[in-house]
């Protein structure tokens, strides 16, 4: 490349930088200009939620480089308060307006990473003073300083009142953050269950986190609008009917692709607005690439093509797109399978592959498997139960997976991701050599035993019936319960049959003659007691299947189906 070659970049951050860096290291002579509308080029992004709640001191800490340091460590020319108007493919030249005006400048590769915008839902009142979004540092900025002047004049006895609208990974964070500085928080998610890319038999572990911490939770409504109070506060009207007083509203609910700049400019694009680019990121031009929140990605499970706003992802495309533009040797871009993960307060939740819904909805058969196992061994003190949920195609293969805990849900999720990635199964989970001893692992690690479980359901051994399936199960089968009587008398399905898996071959005539030739269904807590149930009755020819998840998942699902001891 010669020492004429410039390639302009416009937005920093995730995808931007990455692009920028790669290509100095590639290539020593190129001119880099990169061109940030905003004050600041490169700021984690993911870490304002935890200066918001204190636990990153030093708001400094959240500047990862300023355009001084680029310049002196990697010679880029990056220019902040720059942004980029229109540009001309024929002349290769962006317009950009800037603190001395408007001007031309020219490019051999231009890299678009313009990121992506809040939505603006359709609220009334959303331009009052006390509504703000969390996305960026000039964002955080003027939540930092709502929270601090509410908590500075609070009335006395009474705690600041936030709403927070959309409980998906940034709306809940901004929950705990805005809990831990001490307000009251109420949350509002359109959807029937918080953090909605989770399944929903999971979702309310975290809605008893929430409740745990004092949150407020309207789930399945949405916000009408938002009314100035005479105090200079203000009111959020719910569709239910609710009205929530409020000194401070978040608004977090999605964000969509700022493809503007490239739909004015030709660019192809996909249906929900996303810049379409090729294996190596560029575009329908030729001269120009494109990276991050603003590009169309696929789906790695399902195939669905759509933008996925992920800071891993837009890193690894911009190294990609630098590669290609240098003439550098690329790998071409892999499917996005969606790895995130959460802390709310003491629980984690994180996600891989696909979760049910969109299998459901792509039309792809697969088996759902459930276990709660221990963090760790069970007799080193502090075990903690995961819950994890995984999709298994009819071959074996993992397609998606999700986990709830305590501990230890960073570790699996990340194995599950790698399974995924690596067209993995069943078989392969089962002997995966994994890290064991007793403080952090199993001999029979948590992914081991979801492969040994999915080899049963997959092969017969467990034939299983699902939580969704209770009405036609309790209407065709005998619902055999085999937990304790004290785990019966907390909580059971009318109708059961109790009896614990411990006396189940002494009372086989009793199972017998209460199924009357129908199939048996049959449940513990966790599914483990119950699948030995099952063996019995199926090696005593009896048709038996064992319930997925147990009464754990069940009662998450079905808590209208509960017969609590107040009811018994």
């Amino acid at each position: 490349m010669s020492a004429s070659r410039r390639i302009v970049v416009v937005g920093g951050v995730a995808g931007g930088m990455s692009a920028a860096a790669r290509a100095r290291r590639l290539d020593e002579h190129a001119e880099i200009i990169v061109l940030e509308q905003g004050r600041y080029v490169s700021f984690a992004n993911c870490g304002l939620p935890y200066h918001l709640s204190g636990e990153i001191g030093r708001r400094e800490d959240l500047l990862l480089h300023t355009p001084e340091s680029l310049a002196r460590t990697l010679d880029l020319d990056v220019r902040t308060g720059h942004r980029v108007t229109a540009i001309d493919r024929a002349a290769r030249a962006v317009t950009v307006d800037g603190p001395d005006g408007t001007s031309e400048l020219s490019y051999d590769a231009l890299l678009l990473a313009p990121g992506a915008v809040a939505v603006r839902p359709p609220i009334e009142g959303l331009d009052h003073p006390v509504v703000h979004s969390l996305r960026t540092v000039p964002d955080l900025d003027a939540i930092e300083s709502a929270v601090a002047e509410l908590l500075g004049s609070r009335p006395e006895g009474r705690a600041p009142r936030a709403v927070v609208l959309g409980a998906g990974f940034i709306g809940l964070e901004a929950v705990e953050a805005l809990v831990r500085r001490g307000l009251e928080v109420e949350l509002v998610e359109l959807a029937d269950h918080v953090l909605p890319p989770l399944d929903p038999e999971l979702a309310p572990l975290l809605a008893a986190e929430l409740t745990a911490h004092g949150v407020g939770l309207h789930l399945g409504v949405s916000a009408d609008a938002v009314t100035g109070t005479p105090d200079g506060a203000a009111t959020v009207a719910l569709s239910d009917g609710t009205v929530l007083p409020a000194d401070l509203v978040v608004v977090n609910v999605g964000v969509r692709p700022a493809s503007t700049l490239a739909e004015q400019a030709g660019l192809e694009l996909g249906p929900r607005g996303a810049i379409r680019v090729d294996a190596d990121q560029r575009t329908s031009d030729p001269h120009i690439w494109a990276v991050g929140d603003a590009v169309e990605v696929r789906q790695a499970v399902t195939g669905a093509v759509g933008p996925v706003p992920l800071a891993g992802p837009a890193n690894r495309q911009g190294r990609r797109a630098a590669d290609s533009i240098c003439g550098h040797r690329t790998t071409p871009q892999q499917p996005v399978l969606g790895t995130a993960i959460l802390r709310l307060f003491g629980l984690t939740a994180a996600v891989t592959g696909a979760n049910q819904a969109a299998l459901r909805s792509a039309g792809i058969d697969h088996e759902v498997v459930r276990v709660h196992p221990g963090h760790h061994a069970g007799y080193f003190p502090g075990a903690e139960q995961v819950h994890i949920v995984a999709s298994f195609a009819p071959d074996g293969r993992l397609l998606g997976a999700q986990a709830v805990g305590r501990a230890g849900v960073d570790k699996r999720i990340d194995v599950l991701a790698t399974a995924i990635r690596a067209d993995m199964g069943a078989d392969d989970l089962a002997e995966l050599e994994l890290a064991y001893a007793p403080p952090y692992g199993s001999a029979k690690d948590p992914v081991n035993m979801l492969g040994f479980v999915a080899q049963n359901v997959l092969d017969g051994t467990m034939p299983q019936w699902q939580p969704g399936d209770l009405d036609d199960v309790r209407a065709t089968s005998l619902v055999l319960d085999v937990r304790s009587p004290p785990e019966h008398a907390a909580g059971h399905l009318e109708g059961a049959l109790l009896i614990p898996h411990t006396e189940l071959r002494g009372r086989l005539d009793e199972v017998r003659a209460a199924a009357a030739g129908r199939p048996v269904s049959v449940h513990c807590a966790s599914g483990v007691r119950s699948y030995l149930a099952t063996r019995i009755l199926r090696g005593e020819g009896i048709d038996a299947r064992n319930l997925s998840g147990g009464w754990l998942t069940l009662s998450a699902l079905r808590p209208d189906a509960v017969v609590a001891p107040a009811l018994a």
